[in-house]
C-alpha cells in the first residue's frame, strides 16, 4: 500500500480542476500546448478571472464562468486540468 498523499504540496500549482464550486482563481498559464489555442479561443486568457459554477452529477464536465461578461463556458475536467491558476 502506498503511502502517498492525495492533497497536493503547497508548493503545486493549482488548476482549474481544483476549484471547488463557487471558488474563483485568475488564469496564469495554459499547460497544454496542442490544447492551448483552443482554450484560448474559448476565451481562457492569462489573467481572466474564472469562477467555478457546477459540474455534473458524475463529475465531468464542470461549467465555468469566465471574466466580468458572465460568459459561462463547460469544459472536461481533463480540458480543465491544463488551465492553471495564479497562486
Amino acid at each position: 500500500m502506498s503511502n502517498r498523499s492525495t492533497h497536493l504540496p503547497s508548493d503545486a500549482p493549482r488548476s482549474v480542476k481544483d476549484l471547488r464550486l463557487g471558488e474563483s482563481g485568475t488564469i496564469c498559464c495554459l499547460e497544454d500546448p496542442e490544447m492551448a489555442l483552443k482554450l484560448l479561443e474559448m476565451g481562457c486568457i492569462p489573467g481572466t478571472q474564472v469562477r467555478l459554477n457546477s459540474r455534473a452529477p458524475l463529475g465531468c464536465p464542470i461549467t465555468l464562468v469566465l471574466g466580468d461578461d458572465d460568459y459561462t463556458l463547460s469544459l472536461r475536467v481533463s480540458e480543465a486540468a491544463t488551465i492553471l491558476l495564479k497562486a
